[in-house]
């Protein structure tokens, strides 16, 4: 997983500095070059990529921890869907989970759920947890991005375990 929140991290970092590297001074001999406009700039992505990597690195191993919860869980990730990703009004990403329990008794699911840009890129992490959800019956919840996202953002279920 931290493999592709760093490419997307390099591609934001090398999109800023590429952008920077085409802005032009205004003609002042004070104006900074180009290239220090490119340093200035690979510098503060950098900054910003490193942060956004912590994010998602904790992001990452909370839900590790929360899959953990899921004690002898059994792989349920076909009974897993997701609705469409919506941004509510803090800029988080939102999609709905519904959870099928195909069992006769009462069971809980603990469903990973993957923000990912457009180009599949890891944006976010979270785990819902949906329980007590009746026999042969459906259980809802909303899985929501521990952050802002912003750009096409799309979700899908990483893990799904069915305990």
């Amino acid at each position: 997983m931290a493999g592709l929140g760093r490419r997307g991290a390099a591609g934001a970092v090398l999109a800023l500095v590429m952008v920077s590297a085409t802005g032009c001074g205004d003609g002042s001999p004070n104006s900074p070059t180009p290239a220090e406009q490119a340093a200035s700039a690979a510098s503060a992505a950098a900054s910003l990529a490193a942060r956004g990597g912590d994010a998602l690195a904790s992001a990452s191993a909370e839900a590790g921890r929360r899959l953990d919860e899921a004690k002898g869980g059994l792989n349920a990730k076909e009974q897993v869907s997701l609705g469409a990703v919506t941004l509510d009004r803090d800029g988080r990403a939102t999609a709905t989970v519904t959870a099928r329990n195909t069992a006769s008794a009462a069971k809980s699911f603990a469903v990973q759920v993957n923000f990912t840009d457009g180009g599949g890129n890891l944006l976010d992490v979270v785990v819902l947890m949906v329980k007590n959800v009746a026999g042969h019956g459906s259980g809802h919840g909303t899985a929501r991005s521990n952050r802002r996202l912003h750009g096409e953002v799309r979700a899908n279920v990483g893990t799904a375990l069915r305990y």
